[in-house]
């Protein structure tokens, strides 16, 4: 069996000092581009993967990044902070560390279902995407663990946070179609106390007011607890007793898809009776009947700079609050039957 080439061949045969060759693998220090080619060459040359063990025992950190989500977000029906873990896994690579992830319940308790890297205290650091339990929060904090917030901010704000431009991109949508000819829109919006979910309504009112137009409270409607397709469609039912709206703006593709599989139920025409817009922009939107406009979300780019962010505040041990906003863009496709392309206003998030 071929011998596993360690950080001495590197060494040797780029005629160097372990000490040099082991700045150039963690990427600090000060070498030149010349030394750092160099041991880059040898690096590739013999195949070498540094130890992650040693390393370890080197820097006298774990390597690990933990990324938790809660369990009715880790689903096949909501797949978008999936992507958000995606784009941490490929930016954690070009940093030599790996990311572990994890679910929990909504009802986090302390001696219940603690993640078990927290436990055995195995990670440098924690991403958090979406809505958690102000308790788990407190619980990392305890520990000592630095943490990045994704999708999601604290009003107590002590933690680095990377947010979509939500405001922005409601108010991109509603526009849309205020500006394909509706004035009597519905916004459904799932679980209110989210400040995404809430940004979005703002940017939603904002545009209804600019136009002169006063929102119907029997077209909005934010009584349910979660924003998966069950809920867009409980809400849409909720609606059409009221009458029937001309268009629907949803807090998310998940409940738009339900909106639409209600009013379809109903034998509502979608566009021709009742336009839909969702927001998020995850895959299934794009092969719906028919395809959702939408407002797209860079989600993998979320999850790049949640990773980078952690890294900047491992390696200066300090706890950055600052929050980090990711733009958006409206996608039209065939839910609202009309295209436009006026300018859109700008909102400062």
């Amino acid at each position: 069996m071929q011998k596993r080439p360690t950080i001495k061949d590197v060494a040797k045969q780029a005629g160097l000092s372990l000490s040099t060759v082991s700045l150039v693998i963690n990427k600090s220090g000060h070498v030149s581009k010349a030394t750092r080619k160099r041991v880059l060459d040898v690096i590739d040359k013999l195949g070498y993967h540094p130890s992650h063990s040693a390393r370890r025992l080197a820097s006298k950190t774990s390597g690990n990044i933990g990324f938790i989500l809660t369990e009715d977000h880790f689903s096949q029906a909501e797949p978008f902070y999936t992507k958000i873990f995606l784009g941490t896994e490929f930016e954690a690579r070009n940093h030599n560390y790996y990311i572990l992830l994890t679910t929990v319940d909504n009802h986090f308790k302390k001696n219940g279902n603690t993640p078990r890297f927290l436990l055995e205290r195995n990670v440098d650091g924690v991403i958090i995407a979406g809505k958690i339990s102000d308790k788990l929060v407190d619980y990392i904090q305890e520990l000592g663990i630095p943490v990045v917030l994704v999708d999601y901010e604290l009003k107590r704000q002590r933690f680095s946070s990377v947010l979509i431009d939500n405001r922005r991109g409601a108010a991109e949508a509603v526009r849309h179609l205020t500006q394909c000819g509706h004035k009597n829109i519905a916004f459904v919006g799932g679980d209110i106390e989210h400040p995404s979910i809430a940004e979005r309504y703002e940017g939603f009112k904002e545009v209804l007011a600019e136009y002169g137009i006063t929102p119907d409270k029997n077209r909005i409607d934010v009584d349910e607890e979660d924003t998966r397709v069950v809920n867009g469609y409980n809400a849409m039912q909720r609606i059409l007793k009221h009458g029937r709206p001309s268009a629907v703006f949803a807090a998310n593709d998940a409940m738009a898809i339900g909106c639409m599989q209600y009013l379809k139920q109903s034998g509502v025409k979608i566009p021709a009776d009742v336009a839909v817009v969702g927001f998020d922009d995850i895959d299934i939107s794009s092969h719906t009947e028919p395809r959702l406009t939408t407002v797209r979300v860079f989600k993998e780019e979320m999850g790049k700079i949640a990773v980078q962010r952690m890294v900047e505040i491992i390696k200066s041990k300090t706890q950055v609050m600052a929050a980090s906003y990711v733009h958006v863009e409206l996608v039209r496709r065939e839910s609202t039957g009309c295209e436009v392309t006026a300018e859109l206003p700008s909102f400062a998030p």
